[in-house]
């Protein structure tokens, strides 16, 4: 049986590099035009031919989102892009929009073009219809059911391939053509500037009781009001397999290379069955998320657990491994506090639960100190585990959650409330 692709996000190089290193196939990044995230994750053309290079030297594909709706003045650009875009040895493009489809396809032939969840793909005849406009690639509407994955799996080509999302944040708006932010702070989601309003906490006021607020929560017997819930499907990679899906997508190039890092190695040992599946859920909560959930895959959303507006985390970010542990010591760029006597547990492509006592910590100038406590500092580690350069460090922390409380109290007035 094929093994499906693992495709994970990258915001710049370090989380393109540890993507790779803790096991994706494939990575996906934004370039310098019509990409959906903000511009401090958009590689410039020089980083994408270094991000293609490094890639393809370790047997791995780099794709490039061009996934914003195209404007006319954009076409003609967008052509050269492309050109552009297949020298520089990218693999494909992921493209959202009809004309920039087109526009692709006369410039540049050999692109392969993926097509966008934001195209809202969700039945066979439109997987056709790009199939015949030259896509070798449909990224399925986020609202899809398994079953329904399946059925179109079985009435196109085996030559055009499926992808579909299996862990992270999940747009309210079908397939994310969201107007909220847009229409709230002036910045469109469908332009790469979404503010993310749909996983702000709201309250409801009536007009006769201007004071007093009705905080709106959701229960397992309710339609989701917006999306404050993050995906996971890791639990049901078989089923989605079975379907036909031969890409799995972590969202995420606006996360951190401990988030990338995370994410990327749960899921590569949850295909090559390298680990429990109990043990692997484990290690999504180590990572900052909203409750999670297994979106539409069963039909309507299915919540875990009751949304209490919160972001979860178990560990925190302590550093990354700059060199491999020799003779006991480990150098370590700094990234969280963490102090003498801390267990620092370690996430490795190379093995799995291994952890130290921090017995030791050690300034560039060879002073000793107690606690670490001055983020991006170079240190040294007393260290008695096999500790490779790019492993990450960890802690696990009480301070599990962090609230972050954005109420329409006032029009305009947003409250952040951190614990």
């Amino acid at each position: 049986m094929k093994k499906s692709e693992l495709l994970a996000p990258a915001g710049d190089m370090n989380c393109l590099k540890a993507a790779a290193r803790f096991g994706a196939d494939a990575v996906y990044i934004g370039g310098p035009l019509l990409q959906l995230r903000a511009e401090k994750a958009a590689f410039s053309e020089g980083d994408i031919a270094l991000a293609a290079d490094y890639l393809h030297s370790m047997g791995k594909k780099l794709y490039v989102t061009v996934n914003s709706f195209t404007k006319n003045s954009e076409i003609e650009p967008l052509k050269a892009y492309a050109r552009n875009l297949y020298a520089l040895g990218v693999d494909a493009v992921i493209v959202a929009d009809l004309g920039a489809l087109r526009a692709i396809k006369q410039a540049e032939p050999r692109l392969e073009v993926h097509i966008s969840t934001q195209a809202n793909c969700c039945n066979y005849s439109a997987a056709m219809a790009y199939y015949e406009l030259g896509a070798s690639r449909i990224v399925v509407a986020r609202e899809m059911t398994i079953d329904e994955i399946g059925e179109m799996h079985a009435l196109i080509p085996d030559d055009l391939e499926i992808e579909a999302f299996v862990h992270g944040a999940m747009c309210m708006a079908y397939s994310g053509r969201c107007l909220i932010s847009s229409y709230m702070n002036g910045r469109s989601g469908n332009r790469g500037e979404c503010t993310q309003p749909c996983r702000w906490e709201y309250y409801l006021v009536e007009r006769n009781r201007p004071n007093e607020y009705l905080k709106v929560e959701e229960y397992d017997d309710h339609s989701a009001l917006l999306s404050s819930h993050d995906m996971k499907a890791i639990g049901f990679l078989d089923k989605l397999i079975d379907a036909g899906v031969d890409s799995f997508k972590i969202e995420g190039r606006m996360k951190t290379e401990y988030y990338v890092s995370h994410v990327v190695n749960a899921y590569r040992r949850a295909i090559d069955k390298s680990a429990p599946i109990e043990l692997l859920e484990d290690e999504l909560n180590a990572i900052s998320h909203r409750p999670y959930n297994s979106g539409f895959y069963f039909g309507n959303l299915v919540h875990d657990h009751k949304n209490d507006g919160l972001y979860h985390w178990d560990c925190t970010f302590a550093g990354v491994a700059l060199e491999d542990c020799v003779d006991g010591k480990l150098k370590i760029q700094q990234r969280n506090f963490f102090k003498l006597g801390d267990n620092i547990e370690v996430l490795s492509p190379d093995s799995f639960g291994m952890s130290f006592t921090c017995t030791g910590i050690y300034n560039e100038k060879g002073e000793a100190c107690e606690t670490a406590c001055h983020p991006q500092e170079i240190l040294t580690l007393d260290c008695s585990a096999d500790v490779k350069q790019g492993d990450i460090l960890r802690v696990r922390t009480e301070k599990e959650k962090i609230i972050t409380t954005i109420s329409l109290k006032k029009i305009g007035e947003t409250e952040k409330i951190t614990t």
